[in-house]
């Protein structure tokens, strides 16, 4: 018990990666009722975890549902509850928020799109950050059509 509490305060981490890292340490059936006295104490709670991190990634980093997911995944949660803790999440912050943050970033960072392959590459960078195509094509057309008012506004 001393163990697991020595784990979960140095950082949160899901019941699957405790129970691994317990399973260093002693048999299955200590860990097993480790594991269960946690639960009931209110210190594991893999939902809880997963709103947390995911929260944590969405305010501190434009990404997208699916990169979330995959994150969470990697960290041993369960599909179950990453999609209620992504729908929870994604509720509070629209993906579309977020992905204009994203956008903004980058143009700042590399300057406005002037050709496909910047086109391309910014579709690339989104997609690794977990966007979804139709939305980032949505998106970037929208961007594209309100910059083409500013140029026709302009000339006039």
């Amino acid at each position: 018990m001393a163990a697991a509490l020595r784990l979960l305060a140095a950082r949160p981490r899901s019941e699957t990666q405790l129970r691994q890292r317990l399973l260093e340490r002693a048999d299955s059936q200590l860990v097993d009722e480790c594991i269960a006295r946690l639960r009931e104490m209110g210190y594991i709670d893999d939902l809880r975890y997963a709103e947390g991190y995911a929260s944590y990634r969405v305010r501190n980093k434009s990404v997208g549902r699916s990169r979330v997911a995959r994150e969470l995944a990697r960290r041993e949660v369960s599909k179950d509850v990453i999609d209620e803790a992504l729908d929870s999440v994604f509720e509070e912050t629209d993906e579309e928020t977020l992905i204009d943050r994203a956008i903004e970033k980058r143009i700042r960072l590399r300057g406005r799109l002037k050709d496909a392959g910047d086109v391309k590459k910014m579709i690339s960078h989104l997609m690794r950050l977990g966007f979804g195509y139709d939305l980032i094509r949505r998106r970037l057309r929208a961007i594209r059509d309100a910059e083409d008012l500013e140029v026709t506004g302009d000339e006039q």
